[in-house]
């Protein structure tokens, strides 16, 4: 599950949480920025990337830290800098010597669907990592074995592109919406949650497909659900548009597949 920590100290009790139940953890930090999104995220000359360069390393080193202190087993090193990582590849293979000289685990870094294929340093990491929002079928209510067969092309594409770095594939994030057309483009469906209505058997079936295509594929090392609310006991529900599948049944297919 991916759970959120807006702090470093929040980050910290989350992992003392999952460590202290045997739960295995990817600490992922995350930039977000009001307005926009961090993929497009884009500077114009060398000296502002360079500053960009020495405050993105304090950030991400600090959690870094954390998550050596904490002895966690995956650190992921960046999210969704669809330019960024593309335009300054030697800053981002710097990066990852610098964490391995404190940092035992294993290490990712989570493209988005669209740019995976343009990172150059997978070969420097453990894991492919992908935030794996792959537009499926555009359906109201999706069901399940036109998912299945969607993905037969993009399970095609990642096993290959596995193979290629000789890397397994694991999905930094995967999840769907409790919404009309949860199964194509998840970012209008972001926009635009007001003007859709809750649709439980969507997001039911894609989290189905999503297993039934993925879950015996040798390259394929698993991923982390966007996203579960811990301290909420009550979250999510019936009346929930948004990602989570607490208390909806789509957690009950989750649960299936997990041996839960």
């Amino acid at each position: 599950w991916q759970w959120w920590g807006e702090t470093v100290e929040g980050a910290g009790i989350i992992a003392d949480y999952a460590v202290e139940r045997d739960i295995q953890v990817m600490m992922k930090p995350q930039v977000w920025i009001n307005g926009s999104w961090v993929g497009n995220y884009d500077l114009e000359t060398e000296e502002e990337w360079q500053t960009w360069e020495s405050t993105y390393q304090d950030y991400i080193l600090t959690f870094a830290e954390l998550a050596a202190e904490k002895e966690l087993p995956l650190f992921c090193i960046g999210t969704e800098y669809k330019i960024a990582a593309v335009e300054r590849e030697d800053f981002w293979r710097s990066l990852i010597d610098t964490i391995r000289t404190f940092y035992d685990g294993e290490l990712t870094y989570a493209a988005n669907l669209d740019n995976y294929q343009n990172i150059a340093f997978w070969d420097e990491l453990d894991y492919i990592g992908v935030d794996s929002y792959f537009p499926l079928v555009e359906d109201k209510t999706p069901e399940v074995e036109p998912m299945v067969e969607a993905w037969q092309p993009l399970v095609a594409t990642l096993k290959a592109f596995s193979e290629s770095f000789d890397k397994p594939i694991i999905f930094t994030e995967y999840g769907y919406m409790s919404i009309d057309y949860t199964a194509w483009h998840n970012w209008e469906n972001e926009a635009n949650a007001d003007e859709l209505e809750v649709n439980l058997s969507g997001q039911t079936c894609a989290f189905e497909a999503f297993f039934q295509a993925l879950w015996a594929e040798d390259w394929f090392k698993g991923g982390f659900i966007w996203k579960w609310e811990p301290h909420h006991v009550n979250a999510g529900g019936e009346e929930n548009k948004r990602y989570t599948p607490q208390n909806k049944p789509a957690q009950e297919v989750i649960g299936k597949w997990y041996g839960l």
